[in-house]
């Protein structure tokens, strides 16, 4: 599976006002790995930049006023993205801002629908995490991902964040390490009583293979690194 994890930088929060993509970074995951396949352009938006912008990212109409235009990548940046599956954080916003260049620069393809599928993260985080601040710093500080580069927004370095987040957002480690909360709903799921029929046939033991293994094996180290806790399976395995 293909997904790239894409991020923009904007002069302003509204296109109905004339606001432009100013930055598209994008990294790509194969199968839930990082690849050093990434994309990233700054664009001139033919217009000023925000001042609540421009404190958000700190890129200047001058700084930007030599770089291409959204036409000018167009292609390129639909023959990155095609057939993948987009992921964002508060997808509405960037998918909005693509759409209005899309249609700017007259391309033949309506949206950005048309030649790919969009998962939102921060809907995601919002079902797993209902009532709390879902932000990308927020959900960094959660699940113990070093954000301490982010001084200001940058598309690139953001959507590769937020790939750190997604994986460990989808890997299920972080429910091992739930605050108390959460651990009181597992106790009671626990205390369910399940009674299993004497008669049944035996489990089907399958084993894993070596490239199986190989890439658990990896995985944990990915989450060792990623985590002040560690991976809980290593601990469990050196019986601390």
């Amino acid at each position: 599976m293909r997904q790239i994890i894409l991020d923009t930088e904007t002069t302003g929060r509204d296109t109905a006002e004339g606001h432009r993509i100013v930055e598209i970074g994008c990294v790509e995951l194969q199968d839930r790995r990082l690849t050093s396949n990434h994309f990233h352009r700054y664009l001139n938006p033919q217009r000023e930049v925000e001042a609540g912008a421009y404190e958000v990212h700190g890129l200047s109409a001058q700084f930007l006023a030599d770089k291409p235009l959204f036409a000018d990548i167009m292609d390129e940046f639909i023959e990155y993205v095609s057939g993948a599956q987009l992921v964002m954080h508060n997808a509405p916003f960037d998918v909005g801002f693509l759409d209005y260049e899309l249609s700017l620069a007259q391309s033949e393809y309506p949206d950005i629908a048309s030649f790919c599928t969009v998962f939102d993260t921060l809907v995601l985080a919002s079902n797993k995490h209902p009532g709390q601040r879902n932000s990308l710093d927020a959900l960094c500080k959660r699940y113990g991902i070093d954000n301490s580069q982010r001084e200001k927004h940058g598309a690139l370095l953001d959507a590769k964040i937020l790939a750190e987040v997604y994986l460990m957002m989808t890997s299920g480690q972080h429910s091992i390490f739930a605050p108390a909360t959460d651990s009181i709903q597992v106790e009671t799921s626990l205390q369910v009583k399940r009674t299993l029929d004497p008669n049944r046939p035996p489990l089907r033991i399958i084993r894993a293979k070596n490239a199986e293994l190989d890439a658990h094996q990896e995985r944990l180290e990915e989450l060792e690194k990623s985590s002040s806790k560690g991976a809980l399976w290593n601990r469990l395995e050196s019986g601390h």
